[in-house]
């Protein structure tokens, strides 16, 4: 059984996701979704294997598709693919409680640490996130005396004793990023030419779409706009992540920064179709209607 396979199991299982949510997840289609679940339970069925805590050794081997499975159930719970919130907090929190209890388990590991930081990191941005109405508030617009000191306390001190002991490895790379990011008093403040930097590292190891969507973004943040979006053309011809509403998304922030606003509204379009969410859609619409009143 492939460890993606394993892993959309135990989404399906633990996390509780549909199989349209875990697609969206790993960033792939739902009928290939489908097809592994289907071949990981027949794969388990036919082995007769029971169900039992592994041994030593493999616990070291499982540890990175278990760890995969609570980062991808806390990031559904933090910004929901689908329906009308924004969060399912419940979600963030059972991934924070799990990934707790693995972090006290053994065998002690430093990429534990990172995603129990990264995740700690996050979730103290949660209060802030949405308005009243549940509507999305971008973090350079969010009131950050919301933002929960324990948890960013927590996942500083974590983050801090992990990264100089052993290998750094790319939970405890994000968690240093958004390290940076809650630490800064503002957003004008926030130190990204070392998000970039880091952003850069974590690149070397991890080639995902979204990872080099936010580093095109904090490079242009310090570079300007023209910097990122040269960086967004090289990501076109990815299909995993170019019909994303995030790579629309970036593009039209974007744009926007650099003076096109006919095009900023055209990726804003684009990124409103492409948006499963509720309340995101709501939010990239607002911006398109935005831009024509200015227009006008």
């Amino acid at each position: 059984m492939s460890v993606t396979s394993q892993i959309a199991l135990t989404l399906r299982a633990v996390g509780g996701l549909t199989t349209a949510e875990i697609a969206r997840a790993l960033l792939v289609s739902e009928s290939s979704v489908t097809r592994r679940i289907t071949r990981a339970k027949q794969t388990i069925k036919a082995s007769g294997l029971p169900f039992a805590m592994p041994a030593a050794g493999e616990a070291v081997e499982r540890l990175d598709a278990v760890l995969r499975v609570l980062y991808l159930i806390f990031n559904e719970g933090y910004a929901s693919t689908a329906g009308p919130d924004l969060q399912r907090t419940e979600l963030a929190v059972e991934a924070i409680r799990l990934t707790r209890m693995v972090h006290t388990a053994p065998p002690a590991d430093s990429e534990v640490a990172g995603l129990l930081a990264l995740m700690l990191l996050i979730h103290a941005r949660h209060l802030a996130r949405t308005g009243p109405d549940g509507t999305l508030i971008p973090m350079a617009e969010q009131d950050r005396s919301v933002w929960d000191a324990g948890e960013i306390a927590e996942g500083v001190a974590l983050i801090t004793g992990t990264l100089p002991v052993g290998p750094t490895g790319p939970y405890q790379l994000q968690a240093a990023i958004a390290a940076i990011h809650d630490e800064a008093p503002t957003a004008a403040a926030t130190d990204w030419p070392q998000i970039a930097a880091l952003y850069d590292v974590l690149l070397q190891s991890d080639q995902s779409p979204v990872i080099a969507l936010n580093h095109a973004v904090a490079v242009a943040m310090f570079r300007g706009p023209q910097a990122g979006l040269e960086l967004l053309a090289a990501l076109g011809s990815d299909t995993r992540v170019s019909d994303d509403r995030r790579f629309h998304a970036v593009s039209a922030h974007l744009q926007e920064m650099s003076g096109d606003r006919r095009g900023a509204r055209a990726s804003y379009e684009a990124a409103e179709r492409a948006a499963t969410n509720l309340q995101r859609r709501r939010y990239l619409h607002a911006q398109v209607a935005r831009l024509d009143a200015d227009a006008e």
